[in-house]
């Protein structure tokens, strides 16, 4: 759960904030965060209380096609977080080789590395996590090193943190403040960990076991994000420090020929390792979606290849036609298109948890229940405020503007259906085991 805070996606924007608004959005990258700590909250909640993860219980609570609709958005999400981990590990082997490795190249190297993962799963999901660890630690040192040899400012880091301001931003520095959002609170993440819950046993006929497993589970994902955000901190302000003001083509410059080779090779192996982790995440999680909205079940060297195949075709066109810039952009992109799925996954963590029929006496209180209400009115506004900044940069035509009018008005009808079936759930029967049945 602790790697989707850390992909490849999320460093890159971490360095774009740092570059386009150096310390002005580290106040966004925390409150993000927090939110992101309390919908992990919600949803490992739901998966120890109803037994089932978040795909199964959509997979009982809607109608065929709107969840057949829900699960393709959740797939665009899964796919757009698969091409930002074949963009790191691209960018990563293109700054080890010292560019003699081009970027397609890395792009295909990328297919190898999957199927390693394949054959470490087989040896059980604790040895994985354990090795999820190892590489969550290199990010930690790597980064954390840069951070020691850059020495931002801590006073301009303290201000951003704790004071909101943005003073003097554009649309620039507000889409990527969208972009930290799609990155740290990222929709198919909820719906993975509603499913790595039941990996632990947990005994729902007894509500005290219940209530600590809830407990345990918080604080395991409270100390997880904490070092998320620490890694995702030094990242940021590593950049806003040294790299305001530059783009993504000036990171080998930067920090090879301020602060040595060793500071550009030491955040390439940073990079190669979010890139390597964020690689079965999405594989575990397409499973799980797979079998719960379909309930279908694929092997997942098959799962892998299909994702994996539909993730590299645009990305090593990108690389083949552009360059390291373009990758960025299109990075950015992929950010905001995790912002733009995530009432797919917000709408029902909040729907189900909040239903006393489903999750019995652990349902969410009034004030969680105003609090995430809040919070998913706020994101697809973010969303809609961003569409309306996008369409300005867009080549002014009727048939554009007629495209982008039309998406918006499916895109709000289906969230609005949405919500209109998960006030429903509260009259509803019952769609799973709960303690109290």
């Amino acid at each position: 759960m602790s790697i989707a805070y850390l992909d490849p996606g999320n460093i890159e924007s971490d360095l774009q904030a740092g570059s386009v608004a150096q310390f002005k959005l580290l106040w966004v990258l925390m409150s993000a965060t927090i939110l992101g700590l309390l919908m992990q909250r919600l949803s490992a909640r739901l998966g120890v209380v109803s037994g089932m993860h978040l795909a199964e219980v959509c997979y009982r609570s809607y109608p065929k096609i709107p969840r057949g609709i829900l699960w393709i958005m959740v797939e665009i999400a899964i796919i757009g977080s698969d091409m930002q981990e074949v963009i790191g590990t691209a960018i990563a082997i293109y700054l080890l080789s010292n560019q003699k490795v081009p970027l397609y190249a890395g792009v295909i190297i990328t297919i190898a590395d999957t199927f390693t993962f394949l054959l470490l799963d087989k040896y059980g999901l604790r040895k994985l996590e354990a090795f999820f660890g190892f590489l969550i630690t290199i990010m930690a040192v790597t980064f954390g090193y840069e951070y020691i040899v850059v020495k931002p400012d801590q006073v301009s880091v303290l201000k951003g943190l704790f004071i909101p301001y943005c003073e003097g931003c554009g649309s620039k520095q507000v889409l990527q403040a969208v972009g930290i959002i799609g990155a740290i609170i990222m929709p198919h993440n909820i719906y993975l960990h509603s499913a790595l819950v039941k990996s632990r046993e947990v005994d729902r006929t007894k509500k005290e076991e219940v209530s600590e497993a809830n407990k345990y589970f918080f604080i395991e994902a409270a100390i997880a994000l904490f070092v998320s955000f620490i890694i995702n901190l030094f990242v940021t302000a590593v950049f806003a420090e040294g790299f305001y003001g530059r783009n993504a083509t000036d990171i080998g410059v930067f920090l090879g020929c301020q602060f040595g080779l060793a500071a550009m090779y030491i955040w390439a192996v940073g990079i190669l390792a979010a890139g390597q982790s964020s690689t079965m995440t999405g594989t575990y999680t397409g499973q799980f979606v797979m079998e719960g909205f379909l309930n279908l079940k694929w092997k997942r060297w098959q799962r892998v290849l299909l994702t994996r195949s539909i993730a590299i075709v645009p990305t090593i066109l990108v690389t083949i036609f552009s360059g390291i810039e373009d990758l960025t952009q299109m990075n950015d992109l992929l950010n905001v298109l995790m912002s733009l799925q995530l009432p797919f996954a917000l709408i029902p963590i909040l729907s189900f948890t909040s239903s006393k029929k489903i999750m019995g006496d652990f349902t969410n209180g009034v004030i969680m229940r105003i609090l995430t209400g809040v919070l998913a009115v706020v994101v697809i506004s973010i969303n809609l405020y961003f569409v309306a900044v996008y369409i300005q940069d867009l080549p002014q035509s009727w048939a554009v503007l007629l495209a982008i009018v039309l998406a918006v008005v499916l895109y709000m009808t289906f969230v609005l259906y949405l919500v209109s079936i998960n006030l429903s759930l509260s009259v509803g029967q019952s769609v799973c085991p709960t303690i109290n049945s």
